[in-house]
């Protein structure tokens, strides 16, 4: 098994004087410590005009093997963190060709939730954060299957638009509340997988130890409760939840996941859609579905804090896991019998059968 390196242990090495060229090549990198490994270069290249070569080949590397072994690909380079001073340097931002990428990132990504029956109409929204000040969004009214890259819209975090000859989507409020809360979250994507949103309108939590991928790149999903879509209480109520959940079904609504790229964002949609559809047709096979040992998650969530995934079961004892109390299958409903009602007798039908006895016992006592 390839070994997974996180930014603690990056951090580590560092501390200890050692050389990130040290670390192995064909290691399984998390996005986090890619993150850091993209700083030391680009400290590098400040200091010296010759790019320093090893770091750069371990980024190289973490992210070819990353991109095999797990969806966390990164996104593209944003654009300069530094907030711009006049409207013509959001223009010049928004139509970067760094921009531009994320534009056509997000138009794909659009595409494969039509295409999968996430979305409906102009349902669902696709964030990305490009600097501390400005996002990058899905305009409102815009069939998600449809759009091209001059329909998005960039907006500031307080949700004004800044650029962008369409309106953006309502919901983008809820995005940025999650940003706020959870500084990890660099895009974010709501839709209405069929699946899933049944748990939302059921108001059942999916529940746990079932499959390994959902333990792994998104563990428990919550309900948040049901407020008008784009107000800033339905935001409030799911960025709650987004410190220790990535992925969260929105009642009577959807679901929405936060991650550090549009890409992963998506691929947490696939899994969730994926499981919640799974342990539906179990239930249909007649039989309990089987669950892991509490034991087996442990093993799993270790995986997960290796990759630095949040989940708030880290801590919990063995036997606090796999806990489905409130889970219920199905309801099975069962109609009682109607008692029958007494027959009474056929008079003419008893004088018959009476009249057919006595003359067959008249003719015996003749024989």
């Amino acid at each position: 098994m390839k070994p997974v390196i996180s930014a603690k242990e990056v951090q580590e090495l560092l501390r200890k004087g050692g050389d990130p060229a040290s670390l192995p090549a064909n290691a399984i990198y998390t996005p986090s410590a890619r993150d850091l490994l993209r700083e030391l270069q680009d400290a590098s290249r400040k200091r010296s005009s010759v790019p320093a070569a090893a770091p750069a080949a371990a980024l190289r590397s973490s992210r070819s093997n990353a991109a095999k072994e797990t969806p966390t690909a990164p996104a593209p380079a944003p654009a300069p963190a530094a907030p711009p001073s006049s409207a013509s340097a959001v223009e010049k931002i928004f139509h970067s060709p760094e921009v531009q990428a994320l534009k056509e990132k997000i138009c794909d990504i659009g595409r494969r939730l039509w295409s999968r029956a996430y979305v409906d109409g102009n349902g669902g929204n696709i964030s990305v954060r490009i600097s501390d000040e400005l996002v990058l969004c899905t305009p409102t009214l815009v069939s998600k299957g449809f759009m091209k890259p001059e329909d998005m819209c960039l907006v500031d975090m307080e949700g004004n638009q800044k650029a962008g000859t369409n309106n953006r989507t309502s919901e983008i409020l809820m995005h940025l509340q999650i940003m706020k809360v959870q500084p990890k979250a660099k895009s974010v994507v709501h839709c209405h997988p069929p699946y899933a949103t049944a748990f939302a309108l059921a108001g059942v939590k999916p529940p746990t130890c079932m499959i390994p991928e959902i333990e792994v790149f998104i563990g428990e999903v919550p309900v948040a409760p049901y407020f008008t879509p784009g107000t800033p209480e339905m935001g409030k109520h799911v960025a709650d939840l987004a410190d220790t959940h990535n992925t969260i079904l929105m009642g009577n609504h959807g679901a929405v996941s936060w991650s550090h790229s549009p890409e992963d964002a998506y691929f947490k949609m696939e899994i969730l859609e994926a499981y919640c559809r799974s342990v539906v047709v179990a239930t249909q096979l007649g039989v309990e579905p089987k669950t892991f040992k509490s034991s087996q998650l442990k093993d799993l969530l270790k995986i997960k804090q290796k990759l630095g995934i949040p989940d708030p079961r880290f801590d919990l004892k063995e036997c606090e896991l796999c806990d489905n109390s409130e889970w219920r299958p199905g309801v099975v409903c069962q109609v009682p019998a109607k008692a029958e009602a007494p027959t009474q007798p056929d008079p003419d039908a008893e004088k018959l059968v009476q009249s057919i006895t006595d003359m067959l016992l008249a003719r015996i006592a003749k024989g």
